[in-house]
């Protein structure tokens, strides 16, 4: 017996157990600090009312034989797939239905989406980005190249044309920075991908962010159906982090090797995964209507607004940022010329505060910060009043 040898490429520990533990040996060893987390990006606010009634509903089904449900379809129930294909027309997107695949979230099918593509194929990823892009394709053994990015781009890389990949990764509003593409940089892209007979995987976790007016699917761009897949989560969008529910568009024109990427990515989900619950998809469903839409824009604009206070303080005090408008990130410049980890064992020791070392999400990500506005209206007050005495 042989172990998967690619797992010696990883790096020892994920990125966000190391904030944990060195949060909670600080806290240990003072108990007096009133410890405030903007790292980690999980939201605090509870689900809407209506996906919980949806969901309580969906629960009573199970108690009669006549609306008990056993396994769930493996691409998701129906009403769950049509669900979504209104809420992407409501922004003039046109999803088909049988496109639409309903899963546990974003981050296991950025994790999984590779079953179906050769082991043989480069990968090209942006740096910063979200440490489950690289570690997913280390793990599968393959060849990474590196977009960089930084102040003089915005954190928003564009193709090389000098460069061939088979797999692009793009996440707009990205994770960690924030920040998001205009049209006319997403339509580079996609030629670049139909230049290169590339597939672009397209994360658009956070596009329920988006304030701006930017697109919010890679389908809003002409002929993207022929290159891109794209990934979503209702994690951040209505607060499923603990509840895990998201979804995958594999366009019907996505075709390689005389094969319909399609059809593959059902083959594996029908091998290897069981389905969303009854329940779950009840309360995804209810996420996009109209109700559902309502309460879910309140808790959104919830995080909007405490990411314009920590905005704010970082325009006060003369920092460069991305991120906040569009994103629930603000991706900060660390100040005293500090690299990522310095400034997080400063600020956690000087004002008790939080956040994550740009270093973590990639070489460029070295003399960063993210912060996040998923705590409440208070506690979010109160830390930028800290780092506001720290660094003024």
């Amino acid at each position: 017996m042989k172990i998967n040898s690619n797992f010696n490429n990883l790096v020892p520990n994920y990125l966000f157990a190391d904030v944990s533990r060195l949060t909670n040996e600080f806290i240990a060893a003072n108990p007096d600090k009133n410890v405030i987390r903007l790292g980690i990006g999980d939201v605090t606010l509870p689900l809407a009312p209506v996906v919980v009634d949806a969901m309580k509903k969906a629960c009573d089904d199970f108690l009669h034989q006549s609306t008990f449900k056993g396994y769930p379809e493996y691409e998701g129930y129906d009403f769950a797939r049509s669900a979504v294909s209104d809420y992407y027309q409501s922004f003039g997107v046109i999803v088909q239905p049988d496109e639409v695949f309903i899963s546990d979230g974003a981050k296991s099918d950025c994790g999984n989406i590779g079953d179906i593509f050769s082991q043989d194929n480069t990968v090209l990823i942006p740096d910063p980005v979200y440490p489950v892009y690289v570690d997913a394709n280390i793990m599968a053994g393959r060849n990474i190249i590196y977009a960089p990015s930084g102040e003089s781009e915005h954190f928003l890389p564009m193709p090389n044309k000098k460069i061939k990949a088979d797999i692009i990764y793009l996440c707009s509003p990205n994770n960690p920075t924030g920040a998001a593409y205009n049209k006319e940089q997403l339509t580079e892209w996609v030629n670049y991908a139909l230049e290169n007979d590339a597939i672009i995987l397209y994360d658009a976790a956070y596009e329920a962010f988006i304030s701006e007016g930017l697109p919010r699917s890679i389908y809003a761009v002409e002929n993207a159906r022929y290159c891109a897949i794209e990934l979503c989560s209702l994690s951040k969008t209505a607060g499923f982090t603990g509840v895990r529910c998201g979804y995958t568009i594999v366009p019907h024109e996505l075709i390689r090797e005389g094969k319909k990427l399609h059809d593959l990515w059902y083959r594996r989900q029908a091998t290897k995964f069981n389905g969303v619950s009854w329940a779950v998809q009840c309360g995804a469903a209810a996420v996009f209507s109209p109700e559902g839409q309502r309460q879910c824009r309140s808790n959104i604009e919830y995080y909007h607004e405490n990411a314009a206070l920590i905005g704010s303080m970082l325009d006060e005090l003369g920092i460069y940022y991305t991120g906040g408008k569009n994103s629930p990130y603000i991706w900060m410049k660390c100040p005293f010329s500090m690299s990522g980890w310095e400034f997080f064992d400063y600020l956690l020791k000087n004002a008790a505060v939080v956040g994550t070392p740009g270093e973590g999400f990639g070489s460029c990500g070295n003399g960063f910060f993210r912060l996040t506005s998923f705590n409440s209206h208070e506690k979010t007050a109160e830390a930028v009043e800290r780092i506001k005495s720290l660094l003024s």
